[in-house]
């Protein structure tokens, strides 16, 4: 079983801590993980853009032209695609780009980050921050005992206000649910700082 060292929040060394095997010393697929990252980032495209059709665009109701007598092609609407401010063919509208998934698949990509992470000395394990007060400045004063710089992934047992909004004015600073992790904000941080009291959720929802 895996160990690490446990920090108090002033930095000190306070004894170790296992970890669970299922957990930090799981295989690592770059397959699975690369195809989970894939589908997490196009879950995110709003895909809100919309061109408007023949159909949609204002006006057009009379003929340009009459039919015949003109010596030019017959046209029935100026909204057509081939004027100017007609309507656009093939054009992009509102869809989702949602992959699906199966859940081990995500479970499985899950596991593998958190051992690459902990494969290169990037987990970090915190007895508690213990905030007396919504305060960045005493949440960066912990980060800094515990020597970590870059992004910073926060992992929280349950909803701590003082914690979220003292981290809310940190843009590389990230606080995620024990049970709400994902990969990709797992695979783009430099230091994840996990508090104790979280790991025992994070066996209990994926291991």
């Amino acid at each position: 079983m895996p160990q690490t060292t446990l920090y108090a929040r002033t930095g000190e060394a306070i004894g170790t801590v296992e970890l669970s095997d299922e957990l930090f010393a799981a295989p690592v697929n770059a397959a699975v993980l690369h195809q989970v990252v894939t589908a997490q980032l196009a879950g995110r495209r709003l895909g809100a853009s919309d061109t408007k059709t023949r159909g949609e665009v204002a006006g057009g109701g009379k003929k340009p032209y009459r039919q015949k007598g003109t010596g030019r092609a017959r046209q029935g609407s100026r909204r057509a695609p081939h004027f100017t401010g007609g309507g656009v063919v093939f054009g992009p509208h509102p869809r989702s780009y949602a992959q699906r998934l199966p859940r081990k698949m995500k479970r499985l990509a899950l596991r593998g980050a958190l051992t690459a992470k902990f494969g290169g000395d990037a987990i970090r394990v915190l007895d508690a921050f213990g905030l007396e007060a919504i305060k960045t400045k005493e949440l960066l004063g912990v980060l800094g005992n515990l020597k970590v710089a870059g992004r910073v992934v926060i992992v929280s047992p349950a909803r701590d206000e003082r914690l979220d909004l003292s981290a809310r004015n940190l843009p590389r600073v990230a606080v995620l649910l024990a049970d709400s992790l994902n990969v990709v904000d797992l695979l783009n941080a430099d230091t994840i700082v996990i508090e104790q009291t979280a790991l025992a959720r994070l066996e209990e929802v994926y291991a």
